[in-house]
């Protein structure tokens, strides 16, 4: 059958995932912030990390056996790699199932000298990943872009029917981290620790998490407020403690306001507040950090520090466990999770640079979460939420 293009804004085709589209000479740049935030981004960086398409993925209704996606990618390479970075996989689910992987098309390359250096755009060409053989008659497939690389949607083409996917009543959860909760390390968008743990879960995640910039933002709080969700949850403290952004005295009021503004717009949403896991530099010390001759990171903090306010993991756990139990007491679909019961002192050899987990213990953070959070019991089940309350 003659292959057919299928608009991709405008048309059947949901984007999931992203809150804004971003015109570019190509296509369309999907983005996990809101088109008016850019305007408060404080470091560039914060712009990168939304272009990054952490859960991200195209949903909609096919009975097509072949499918085709052009995508335009852009990554990075030093001037000291033989080659850029790798683009990533773009993964193929048919009713839920994954059923098929493609190496992302090398696109842009943004090359430089180094880390912070100057950056040289060497232009590139979309390319597209081809999907055949895919089961007959019509089903729900969803396209999951690379999580590490931005990837600009140029064209959707089928050999078959393309129709808009039907609502299926999964609740909706929002998610807010750092690189920890974003995943560049995993081995492919579908196992990102939160897509694990979403597809346990039975629920449509959505991905905020900024790499390097969970910094409690105002305008990423105003953003959970004003999006629908049934299930929130906001993993804090590693880039707060890395970057020694926060002293004790601040670090509190700002995850007050953090939770108040979202509960402007979410008073009885399932609310979970989640501790930094495991990272032996930090866990008794303050940052900032630095990258050590072996690979891993290093603290370069004073531990005398912490008795006049410096935060390092263990103290920023302390203040969350205290936050939230103070705020229970008229809150009572408030929680908290320590985030050693997603990757703990056990866990820390798969922790290659010492801070980042590796494939395998992305996957197991999303099991343990899940199993944790959608238990009969747990934060987000529907038995925790809507039993009346004391």
């Amino acid at each position: 059958m003659e292959m057919r293009e299928y608009p991709l804004v405008g048309g059947p085709v949901e984007v999931r995932g992203a809150l804004d589209l971003e015109k570019t000479p190509t296509g369309v740049m999907p983005r996990r912030l809101p088109a008016w935030t850019k305007e408060q981004y404080q470091d560039p960086s914060v712009y990168g990390g939304t272009v990054m398409p952490s859960g991200v993925r195209l949903a909609f209704r096919t009975d097509a056996r072949v499918l085709e996606f052009e995508v335009l990618t852009s990554t990075g390479q030093l001037d000291t790699d033989p080659r850029p970075r790798p683009t990533g996989m773009l993964e193929l689910t048919v009713d839920g199932a994954l059923a098929g992987r493609r190496r992302a098309p090398l696109g842009h390359v943004v090359r430089m000298a180094g880390p912070g250096a100057a950056q040289r755009l060497i232009p590139g060409k979309p390319g597209t990943a081809r999907f055949a053989g895919l089961p007959t008659g019509m089903k729900n497939i969803e396209l999951w872009l690379p999580q590490q690389t931005p990837t600009e949607l140029v064209a959707l083409r089928a050999d078959g029917e393309v129709l808009a996917p039907l609502p299926d009543g999964r609740p909706r959860w929002v998610h807010h981290g750092s690189s920890i909760s974003h995943c560049l390390e995993a081995d492919g968008p579908t196992g990102t620790w939160p897509v694990v743990a979403a597809s346990l879960g039975g629920v449509e995640v959505t991905n905020l998490s900024q790499p390097g910039n969970d910094m409690l933002d105002p305008y990423v709080a105003r953003t959970i407020r004003d999006m629908p969700a049934d299930l929130i949850s906001l993993k804090t403290g590693i880039n707060i403690v890395a970057l020694a952004t926060f002293r004790l005295r601040t670090f509190g009021p700002a995850v007050h306001g953090f939770l108040d503004t979202i509960r402007d717009g979410h008073p009885d949403t399932p609310l979970l507040v989640i501790s930094p896991v495991s990272c032996p530099a930090l866990d008794a010390h303050p940052g900032p950090t630095a990258m050590g001759r072996d690979g891993k990171i290093t603290a370069l903090g004073d531990q005398s520090d912490l008795t006049r306010g410096a935060l390092s993991l263990q103290v920023v756990r302390d203040e969350l466990a205290r936050i939230v139990a103070v705020r229970q007491a008229r809150d009572p679909h408030l929680y908290h999770l320590d985030g050693r019961e997603l990757l703990g002192p056990a866990d820390v050899d798969d922790l290659p640079d010492g801070l980042h987990p590796s494939a395998a213990a992305y996957r197991r953070m999303g099991q343990r979460f899940a199993a944790h959070a959608f238990a009969d019991e747990g934060p987000f089940s529907t038995r925790s939420h809507t039993q009346p309350t004391d």
